[in-house]
């Protein structure tokens, strides 16, 4: 499964230095799928020399240079869609549609930001008098540290690799240890695509200590985190002891107010298909539902049809349309959630339990709630499952407080045809990202990204490298002009 990779030091890829591995299981079987190296102590500074030694050289590249190699990867990781993709859904067991979507959508992200690292421009600020120049420019932070979660474990390191060199950094990727191949894969794209030895790292093994380790380095300037909000709070507190730039995209909880002018069963469709994406484990997946009460019943109806539908399985049969979830555990959790709301009277229309008969794999039927009151806690609470908890509001204000109730601040979405309305709903949500009736907001070209306990700092568009850059600013004294200049 893992042949040939490993961890990526100074261009090749090794095993650890003790020889120590971890087993990675398909949480669609519950079965072994391979292993892969543990990295040592000894590893991770290996990594740090690495990218020490890499950091000046690959800085002076010249940016059409650097842009060249990230064109090239991306074009390697077109090529090599279906590799990736079956790798992704044999670890996470998405469904490969979903799995060749996220590998494009990957390379997409070396693509934007081969353009970027061209667009890198300072400013020129007038003098006050004839004998300066202002000027500011930006330069690369320093060597990157990129930790990203397992459910995108392509595209969330991609964004943050991509962006990290093609600001001239050198960058150590560490991507989860449950499904870490795609990340692999990118990582060959890169070398083949003549990326120089030591400018991207990747190291995999367990987070606790190798991720304290990594961050107490002072080789590590900038460190990207994708995870939850207590690893958030962890990372930062030990940033802080070596004043490191941080970007966070943490958890979140989408609410979703739809508006009695919109076609209830469209929004219903549009809603359940995205909800049960990724098995609903999506960071801005919409799970809070808010639907008006004159087209709350059709709503719900819609909504149940859909998730009646789903057909559910191991990802690399080509029929599934819903993958499992990544462990044990986290159905056991969603399982809680479900009985905290219905004994607060939610109606269960839809799902609600394991799956019969799928004894193997971490499987939960997609499940839709109704009636869900505020003090539920699935209302408080990411659900991060196929979950869709759902309720009537009467009025917009009541619908926008019960909307920005959370501490989170990720993603939200609207839906009404009315343009005014739309725009007056979306300035008074709390939330870095809103969709009006669209529930796909990533795309590389936009910055992503949270704000309240989902985060801040953002990652893609124009905004993203900026992440990854510090402005130098230059007065220069023309010595020597002449006094009447």
């Amino acid at each position: 499964m893992y042949d040939p990779y490993g961890l990526l030091l100074d261009g090749a890829w090794r095993p650890a230095s003790d020889g120590g591995t971890l087993a990675v299981e398909s949480p669609a079987t519950g079965e072994t799928i391979g292993t892969v190296p543990a990295a040592t102590e000894a590893d991770v500074e290996a990594a740090l020399a690495g990218a020490t030694r890499a950091a000046a050289g690959w800085a002076a590249v010249p940016a059409w240079s650097r842009a060249a190699i990230l064109a090239r990867a991306a074009a390697l990781m077109r090529e090599r869609v279906e590799q990736i993709a079956r790798i992704m859904s044999t670890e996470t067991g998405k469904p490969l549609a979903e799995a060749r979507a996220e590998t494009n959508a990957s390379a997409d992200q070396f693509e934007w930001y081969a353009g970027e690292a061209k667009r890198l421009y300072g400013q020129i600020i007038p003098g006050r008098t004839p004998d300066e120049r202002l000027s500011v420019v930006y330069q690369p932070v320093g060597p990157c540290l990129a930790l990203s979660a397992w459910n995108f474990p392509a595209l969330l390191p991609s964004r943050k690799i991509a962006a990290a060199l093609a600001a001239g950094n050198t960058v150590i990727a560490r991507p989860a240890s449950e499904a870490p191949g795609s990340c692999m894969a990118i990582g060959q794209a890169l070398v083949d695509a003549g990326l120089p030895a030591g400018a991207l790292a990747i190291l995999i093994g367990r987070s606790t200590p190798m991720v304290a380790q990594l961050i107490a380095s002072p080789v590590i300037r900038k460190v990207s985190l994708t995870g939850s909000v207590p690893v958030g709070r962890e990372i930062l507190r030990q940033c802080a002891e070596g004043i490191k730039k941080v970007t966070m995209e943490l958890g979140g909880h989408a609410p979703v107010i739809v508006h009695p002018d919109f076609d209830p069963v469209a929004a219903a469709e549009k809603l359940a298909a995205t909800k049960f994406r990724n098995c609903g484990q999506v960071c801005i997946s919409p799970s809070r539902f808010y639907v008006h009460e004159a087209i709350y019943e059709p709503f719900l109806d819609a909504f149940a049809r859909v998730a009646a539908s789903q057909k559910l399985g191991n990802g690399l049969d080509e029929t599934v349309t819903m993958g499992p979830m990544i462990r044990g555990r986290a159905v056991d959790a969603a399982i809680g959630l479900i009985e905290d709301a219905r004994a607060k009277g939610a109606r269960v229309l839809s799902g609600g339990r394991r799956p019969a008969g799928m004894n193997a794999g971490h499987f939960l039927e997609p499940t839709v709630l109704a009636d869900v009151s505020d003090d539920a806690r699935i209302m408080a609470e990411e659900p991060f499952a196929p979950v869709a908890p759902i309720a009537p509001f009467a009025r917009l204000e009541e619908a926008l407080e019960r909307a920005n109730a959370t501490p989170f601040g990720l993603a939200s979405y609207v839906f009404t045809h009315d343009s005014a309305l739309a725009a007056r709903t979306a300035d008074a949500l709390e939330a870095g990202m809103v969709g009006i009736n669209e529930t796909l907001l990533a795309t590389a070209e936009a910055p992503f990204g949270g704000i309240k306990e989902s985060g801040f700092g953002r990652e893609g568009g124009s905004l993203g490298i900026h992440d990854y850059l510090v402005p130098k600013y230059v007065r220069h004294k023309l010595i020597g002009a002449t006094a009447d200049a």
